[in-house]
């Protein structure tokens, strides 16, 4: 089993290295949208979401078996990370249904309320101290979110909300991950998200043949989609090999302000494929939901004196 004692303080290089792959991360993460905006025009959500997973598990199989991580698998485990597979399945099938309706950049921007939602949760699940100051902050981030969602609202409806849903979703994973991370191997926690994440998807799949519905209904990729769907699931296992190997290099505290910057690559990513590019108003709630996250961060490592152990996993970008 990893141990949980807390590790030696990095030293400037290994800080510096965790830096530069996070912001490679952050800078992959956004194609992984592109490619799913792309497919989803001709393929379902849940395919999508099931092409992302096996990638992922594949890509990550060749390590779990060089690190014998497989040996510290227990039932007990698999209930917990069955129910980690059906939250971020929720939460990707949510996600990527947004992007056939929604621009990329207001879909992200939206979906970063997730750390606001994560601090008022800690706060209620695992009786994290949360003073006033970082309640208000996420206050004022909700506001910034409603900026963008309302004229998506009048755009398309209900389906502006499903960013929301997939941040929640994500919120309560990592919730789950903190619990799960004290005492297991975080490429172990990677493979097995991948394969309980399949196989919901693969039962979603099944239950929708025949449905019509292009969430579940599956088809048979042709030309193009095939490139793209292989385009989601590359960029996907990238961006979390990085990222696992960012967090491993650096505290999780000094990386997680980088996670803001994936607003802005998704922005230009956006603009050069598909030419959307936010107005004024979603720029501002853009600014106000970065502004929010950023002093959360503060606050928290602010008032985060004690070592810690290193129970850091990479959660897989929206």
């Amino acid at each position: 089993m990893p141990s949980t004692a807390a590790r030696p303080a990095p030293s400037a290089s290994e800080v510096t290295t965790g830096l530069a792959l996070m912001f490679l991360s952050v800078m992959v993460s956004p194609l992984i949208d592109i490619f799913a905006k792309l497919a989803v025009v001709t393929v379902p959500s849940a395919e999508i979401t099931a092409a992302r997973f096996a990638v992922q598990a594949l890509c990550m199989l060749p390590i779990v078996i060089w690190r014998r991580c497989f040996i510290d698998f227990s039932w007990r485990q698999n209930l917990f990370h069955a129910i980690r597979g059906a939250i971020i399945t929720v939460s990707m099938v949510s996600f990527v249904t947004t992007l056939k309706y929604m621009a990329v950049a207001d879909a992200i921007a939206i979906f970063f309320v997730e750390p606001i939602m994560l601090t008022i949760l800690g706060g209620i699940f695992l009786k994290e101290t949360i003073g006033w100051r970082r309640y208000t902050a996420c206050g004022v981030g909700f506001f910034g979110a409603m900026l963008i969602i309302q004229p998506s609202f009048q755009e398309v409806g209900y389906v502006a909300l499903l960013p929301v849903v997939s941040a929640l979703c994500i919120a309560i994973f990592v919730l789950m991950t903190r619990v799960l991370s004290h005492r297991e191997d975080p490429w172990s926690m990677q493979f097995q998200m991948g394969i309980w994440g399949l196989v919901f998807c693969t039962i979603l799949l099944l239950v929708g043949e025949g449905s019509g519905s292009d969430i579940f209904d599956p088809v048979m990729p042709e030309g193009s989609a095939w490139f793209y769907l292989a385009g989601v699931g590359a960029t996907a296992a990238t961006a979390g090999i990085l990222g696992v190997y960012a967090y491993r290099a650096a505290p999780a505290s000094t990386l997680a302000p980088l996670q803001y910057f994936e607003i802005v690559s998704a922005t230009i990513f956006a603009w050069l494929v598909f030419g959307d590019f936010p107005n004024a108003i979603k720029w501002l709630g853009i600014m106000i939901i970065m502004a929010s996250g950023f002093y959360i961060l503060w606050r928290e490592r602010r008032f985060a004196s004690k070592p810690v152990s290193d129970t850091s996993e990479v959660t897989l970008a929206p």
